[in-house]
């Protein structure tokens, strides 16, 4: 048994002080600090912030390692990276390549998925594919010639490691691979990369697609005469991701989509391999990405991705916004779990939960990452 004392425990409806989170690889409780078990092993959190470790969904890569490179070193090279920003799940993310190259990297990750569970790095909870079944009017940093239509056939071979894949719902003829992959899958479809209009949108989330790829970003916006695809994914069910480095979408925005979305808003990074590096010039998928400030681009000056930590994410929603910190980390833990499936055991601090748990300063630095009860990072 573990005990972390002198810690704000961030709950998911709210936050506890003066008391001490009880763990060994699950989550055993919350007692008075006084009433600590003896024999129990103390960790002190100094004051900061105990809070359930991060999810993210939606990473292309890190450190200079790009999920597309197909490599066993690179996944565990970015798994490790990301435990000093608190992230102790993740979908390793592929973008609109060769097909070959997809397929390699969702094998290296079929592979490793087992191991990830015990290693010194990040979870791999699944893989989402970004592509290649996306609109090429809306392809952003990715590479044209690989678009593809959706076919069915390969989302059923991958089905075991796909958890989310992004497509263009418009690219489907009569939606058949969305009906087809919904029928026979778990895979969870997201619209993205789309120039889908609002009625097709809506009609697609009838249909199977249940998730909106970084909204915003790459997708028909919203006009008053023109609705798009940002409006169906506020008028409908679906959850939907959102870049929150204070770029890609501007933070005047954040408490009208928390407000409309509430639980179903997950925060992602989408972060490309220059994360975690110096700012200079470097590759994703292939093509030269320019990384300066907070910005990638590519040398035509179109945005490519993010360099942002999640933790550093749920900080600038909190500092920008009026939601309250707890419902800002469930928008980078409980609310990924959940579009996952996987709350049961992730996503927050709840009695029989996983012990995937962060101690941070209070300012959201990760101090310690613990995954299944098990310290993986200490600053």
């Amino acid at each position: 048994m573990k005990a972390i004392i002198n810690g704000k425990i961030i709950l998911k409806d709210r936050i506890v002080e003066g008391s001490a989170l009880l763990y060994s690889n699950v989550i055993e409780g919350i007692v008075p600090a006084d009433k600590v078990p003896e024999g129990a092993e103390i960790i002190d959190a100094k004051g900061g912030y105990v809070a359930p470790g991060l999810i993210d969904i939606h990473i292309h890569g890190y450190l200079g390692k790009d999920v597309c490179d197909g490599e066993e070193e690179s996944i565990r090279t970015i798994s490790k990276g990301l435990l000093a920003n608190g992230v102790t799940g993740y979908l390793p993310t592929t973008m609109t390549v060769d097909m070959a190259v997809i397929k390699k990297a969702l094998e290296v990750c079929r592979a490793l998925k087992e191991e990830s569970k015990t290693w010194e790095g990040s979870t791999i909870l699944g893989v989402h594919a970004e592509g290649p079944f996306i609109s090429a009017a809306k392809k952003g940093a990715q590479d044209p010639k690989y678009i593809l239509k959706p076919d069915a056939k390969f989302v059923k071979e991958y089905a075991d490691i796909i958890r989310i894949i992004s497509l263009a719902p418009e690219e489907d003829d009569n939606f058949e691979a969305i009906k087809e992959i919904r029928r026979d899958t778990d895979v969870i479809m997201s619209i993205g990369h789309t120039s889908a209009d609002y009625d097709t949108a809506m009609k697609s989330t009838e249909v199977g697609m249940r998730h909106v790829t970084h909204l915003f970003n790459a997708m028909t916006a919203l006009a008053h005469r023109a609705p798009g695809v940002v409006t169906a994914a506020l008028n409908s069910d679906v959850s939907c991701e959102l870049i929150v480095d204070a770029f890609h979408v501007n933070p005047a925005l954040y408490d009208m989509l928390w407000k409309l979305k509430g639980r179903k808003l997950c925060f992602i990074t989408d972060c490309l391999p220059a994360g975690g590096l110096p700012e200079g010039e470097y590759t994703l998928g292939g093509s030269k990405i320019i990384y300066r400030g907070i910005v990638c681009r590519l040398e035509d000056g179109t945005v490519a991705g993010s360099v942002l930590h999640l933790n550093k994410g749920v900080w600038n929603v909190y500092t920008n916004s009026s939601i309250p910190l707890w419902e800002c980390v469930n928008g980078a833990s409980l609310n990924p779990a959940t579009t996952l499936g996987i709350d049961d055991k992730k996503g927050s601090i709840e009695v029989g939960k996983d012990a995937d748990i962060i101690i941070t300063d209070n300012e959201f630095n990760v101090e310690k990452t613990i995954i299944g009860g098990n310290t993986r990072y200490e600053a």
